[in-house]
């Protein structure tokens, strides 16, 4: 079977496409490095993470670049031989300006060593590369009006400023005229273009209504390139805006892929909303996901679901054998190199912040927790609403300043931390430390209000979160494990939380941490880390 969504956890904006008969899906990482996740598969239903494409400085370094920025919407493709990524990094959020440059890099094998990159333009983001059956490479972003009314967490229908098409040569860059060739339909906000050819036609994907609750994709026609481009009779193939029921939410920017037999499918991307502490509110920790469902053909040449609504399936048939394999607890031993389900944050530098060796993973402490620039945070996705995870952390701060333990992080106004520090009156002590809303309100909270001293030696740090609920514990040497502090709100470590689902649009993390902003970069060791789902959803 295959079971929406396919790629848990933040894995948002879903390009798919298929090389023969393997299937691979990138997908957008934001501020988080390595930058873009490839994903493959040969059923559709069980994917496996292959390649993390943008790794070295030439590629992609986003020092400084604010949260829900770095890399939006890449596009991947493949022609000539080779493998195509298109993708945006983004410098500004906040205000009317995005400064959102577009690169492409190829490499004859997906895990292979990716070319430097090549900038094309910076006139806006959602960047696709469409290679047509006469040879020719047509390059596509969203225009960016910085002269419309919006702004991070207003994305404004006039700033979204049409869909502009561009031939690209790779030896001469973009060449020809651009132009303008959709501007979308009613509901607005218009981005995530993809084309594909099919009898005689171009039909353009693109995605509507921003990326929460009022998310779409749209499907556009036209028999030139460049249009006039024809909107679906139905305006959107996917959307579940008038369903809040559904299971799956949020769903929209997504690609189609076809079998070697010509049976359709649609990525696309998706949301599963938890209810806050007072039962109410819509919010997902987990981030925006990827999903996929079958689509099919019309007699009159347009794409529906196949199962004739609007709603895409929570489960449909695959192409393969169901797997029914129960999810199992992951334990990295924290030895040799980093496991592949973590990653860090902004800097193509890991050496700065943390190395890897027999006794475990070292974090240098950097700048403090939520630093734009040299964060020391390695972390995994949370991929499930009831999970447990825990470390072992080696720590002795001299100083306040100095801090390590286990995090819950979403960004740098979103996370709650149980952190090793030191106080004068104490000595070391435990500390939990929380933010739970994006500025003005983003102020750094206590929840413990007396910190817990603690003797020398390791902690046992772990955490229980069950959808909206967090609790931190810890213990020492071989005592059972203690709970620290009150009940913290998870929901709000979510697209949801603070300033709402357009504020910021990545997903939750639970992982690692060490900061020193003395500057005498102390160092914490982790010699093991454990994630185990415990809601029944794959891991």
């Amino acid at each position: 079977m295959i079971r929406n969504p396919i790629l848990p956890g933040f894995n948002p904006d879903p390009s798919i496409c298929r090389v023969g008969e393997d299937y691979y899906i990138a997908t957008s990482t934001f501020e988080w490095y390595p930058g873009v996740q490839i994903f493959h598969s040969r059923d559709l239903a069980n994917w496996t993470l292959v390649a993390r494409p943008l790794d070295r400085a030439d590629l992609l370094d986003m020092r400084g670049n604010p949260d829900s920025c770095g890399i939006w919407a890449p596009c991947l493709s493949y022609a000539d031989g080779r493998f195509w990524l298109v993708y945006t990094d983004v410098k500004r959020f906040d205000g009317a300006f995005k400064d959102a440059h577009n690169y492409i890099t190829t490499c004859a094998q997906i895990d292979g060593r990716w070319s430097d990159r090549i900038h094309v333009n910076s006139s806006g983001f959602d960047p696709s590369l469409f290679h047509d059956d006469d040879g020719r490479k047509w390059f596509m972003n969203v225009r960016w009006n910085h002269r419309g009314p919006g702004t991070g967490c207003n994305p404004s229908h006039d700033s979204f400023d049409g869909i502009l098409l561009q031939e690209w040569s790779e030896t001469d860059g973009l060449i020809g005229p651009v132009q303008n060739i959709y501007d979308g339909t009613e509901r607005g906000l218009t981005e995530a273009p993809h084309l594909f050819k099919r009898n005689g036609y171009y039909y353009l994907t693109t995605a509507e209504g921003g990326t929460s609750f009022e998310h779409a994709v749209t499907l556009a026609r036209s028999t030139s390139i460049f249009g006039p481009y024809e909107t679906h009779p139905d305006h959107h193939v996917m959307s579940t805006r008038d369903h809040p029921e559904h299971p799956l939410q949020r769903t929209g920017h997504g690609q189609y892929v076809e079998t070697p037999d010509g049976a359709g499918f649609h990525s696309f991307l998706m949301g599963r909303p938890i209810s806050g502490p007072d039962g109410t509110g819509r919010f997902c920790p987990l981030g925006r996901e990827t999903g996929l469902d079958r689509v099919i053909w019309g007699a009159d040449d347009w794409l529906y679901l196949a199962n004739g609504s609007l709603c895409p399936d929570a489960a449909l048939t695959g192409l393969g054998p169901a797997d029914t394999a129960a999810p199992q607890v992951k334990t990295y031993d924290l030895k040799g190199d980093l496991p592949s389900d973590f990653q860090w944050l902004r800097t193509p530098e890991p050496a700065r912040i943390f190395r890897t060796g027999d006794a475990g993973l070292t974090l240098i402490g950097r700048e403090s927790i939520g630093s734009w620039f040299e964060q020391s945070l390695v972390a995994r996705r949370q991929e499930n609403f009831v999970y447990d995870a825990d470390t072992t952390c080696a720590f002795d701060p001299t100083s306040y300043q100095q801090a390590a333990g286990l995090v819950t992080y979403y960004n740098r106004f979103k996370f709650h931390a149980l952190v090793i520090t030191w106080e004068a009156e104490f000595g070391r002590v435990l500390r939990i430390l929380s933010c739970a809303g994006d500025y003005p309100d983003g102020e750094l909270q206590y929840p413990l209000i007396d910190p817990v001293p603690i003797a020398s030696g390791p902690v046992h740090l772990s955490v229980k979160t069950d959808h909206h609920r967090q609790q931190f514990y810890y213990a020492m040497g071989s005592d059972a494990p203690t709970p620290i502090g009150p009940v913290l709100d998870a929901s709000l470590l979510s697209d949801e939380g603070g300033r709402g689902a357009h504020g910021s649009f990545t997903g939750n993390f639970v992982g690692m941490f060490a900061m020193d902003t003395s500057g005498a970069a102390a160092e914490a060791m982790f010699s093991a880390f454990t994630y185990q789902p415990r809601d029944g959803a794959p891991a």
